[in-house]
């Protein structure tokens, strides 16, 4: 059983900045992609991140190397984590980023349905059911659109990005229910950092990618601000959060990514912000608050 069955306000509140980072990642990506490959970049993210998560594990005396029987789970982990990313960044070559966010952000759902075989502590209730879907309607009012458009071959990239969501979803599972659960986050995350570290660059060479081809200031930021922030900062404190908190409800979060990289990229990079992200920002917000209403058994009794 998790310490604490609902989300107080320190797990909201650190959510909400969680996601408001994730969303910053969309546009450094799409600033470092004008001069390093994605798939490359996502690499070298990987192979920086492992070193600082390192030395930071290190400098707190976090072991390591331990038998904890965590090698088999956290090699598990460690590929679906490297195979999610390059399924993400393969499936762009398919389809578009705006259509591949539907299909991605249906990996809240993947971890619900899988936790009621795996979690049963965390079986949700009809309620938790309807907010998520509400908050995945936000996800669609914001990018619905695309899938009316001419797709082409855009159904071979929505698949990729529908089993990209699947390996998140399988991610979050495998450490909830395996001896990882039990570790440092720190550990947790290396196993899937130093995995993609090592996949990643072949991955890269495979697909022919050019690399690093045109280094800019902006571009060698970008990569640093996913390095430091996004990689190692917060991942360790999301695996922090699954070993402490409900999977289902940390995952209806989830859903304010987009919006917020939508929201990030009108504040940073000009783009237009439209009435539908601030329509789809009210119903994702609406939703998360009805998903993690704690139940009216689980209320205090008031006593006179």
């Amino acid at each position: 059983m998790p310490p604490r069955p609902h989300l107080d306000r320190f797990a909201m509140g650190l959510m909400v900045l969680l996601c408001t980072v994730w969303g910053l990642q969309q546009v450094a990506i799409k600033l470092a992609n004008a001069g390093i490959s994605p798939v490359w970049q996502a690499g070298l993210r990987s192979l920086g991140a492992t070193a600082l998560v390192w030395g930071w594990a290190s400098a707190r005396g976090v072991k390591l190397w331990s038998a904890d029987g965590t090698l088999a789970p956290g090699l598990v982990a460690g590929l679906l984590f490297a195979g999610e990313f390059a399924l993400i960044f393969w499936a762009l070559e398919f389809t578009t980023a705006s259509r591949g966010v539907i299909f991605l952000y249906t990996a809240p759902f993947f971890v619900a349905l899988g936790a009621v075989w795996l979690l049963p502590h965390e079986r949700m209730r009809r309620a938790q059911w309807a907010g998520m879907a509400l908050a995945f309607l936000g996800v669609l009012t914001l990018f619905g659109e695309s899938l009316l458009l001419g797709s082409g071959r855009a159904w071979i990239g929505d698949l990729m990005m529908l089993l990209a969501a699947s390996m998140w979803a399988a991610t979050t599972l495998t450490v909830k229910v395996s001896p990882l659960i039990r570790v440092p986050a720190e550990k947790t995350l290396l196993y899937q950092l130093g995995i993609s570290a090592l996949v990643l660059p072949l991955l890269s060479l495979a697909f022919g990618e050019p690399g690093v081809f045109a280094p800019t200031t902006v571009v060698w930021a970008s990569l640093a601000f996913q390095t430091v922030i996004v990689a190692a900062a917060s991942y360790v404190a999301w695996f922090w959060l699954i070993s402490q908190y409900p999977a289902t409800r940390l995952s209806s979060f989830s859903f304010l990514t987009p919006v917020m990289g939508v929201l990030a990229g009108g504040i940073l990079l000009g783009e237009a912000l439209t009435p539908a992200v601030f329509a789809a920002l009210a119903l994702v917000g609406t939703g998360i608050w009805i998903a993690n209403r704690p139940s009216p058994e689980a209320a205090p009794v008031r006593v006179r």
